[in-house]
């Protein structure tokens, strides 16, 4: 995780002493997860499309982990993807809505209870307690979902490349 407070050097680190230091002492900072390599990737989409993707999901049963919600965006945690793996899932889609947003290597999130400009960060699906690693289910078992939830939320279907020259309404 990163802390603004502190300088460039001390801001990330994954020593459970700093980690608890800063949570002691600044208990309101942001918590940063770096995702990708052996951490959790996530896919977030606008939180209406969300909210309809999840729906879907456990109406086909699908298990799934936990699931990030700032107002604006949700974020659903995955387990760790190549960009080799995401582009041959694109590739494979008639057309990918530009809401739809991938943190993979080199991304993070935003994790609760942090407080950020779009307002406060919580969990809509939060890991089971005492779980120090949750289970996540594979970015092919909920792309498809995740797809078609933000291609069917936006009234100019916000579709990537856009049809219009709009580009999407969705918020970001």
């Amino acid at each position: 995780g990163a802390h603004p407070f502190d300088p460039g050097i001390l801001a990330a680190t994954t020593d459970e002493r700093m980690v608890r230091w800063w949570w002691t002492n600044r208990p309101a900072a942001p918590i940063v997860l770096a995702t990708g390599g052996r951490a959790p990737c996530a896919l977030s989409l606008p939180a209406v499309a969300a909210a309809r993707a999840l729906s879907a999901l456990d109406g086909m049963g699908m298990r799934l982990g936990p699931v990030v919600a700032t107002p604006t965006r949700w974020s659903i945690l995955v387990a760790p993807y190549t960009l080799e793996q995401l582009g041959e899932l694109l590739f494979a889609k008639d057309c990918v809505p530009s809401s739809l947003r991938f943190h993979g290597d080199g991304g993070y999130l935003v994790l609760p209870p942090s407080e950020t400009g779009a307002g406060q960060v919580r969990w809509e699906r939060a890991p089971l307690p005492g779980s120090a690693t949750p289970w996540l289910p594979d970015v092919e078992a909920v792309v498809d979902a995740l797809v078609e939830a933000s291609a069917s939320s936006a009234p100019d279907s916000g579709l990537y490349p856009p049809e219009t020259g709009e580009g999407s309404r969705l918020t970001y």
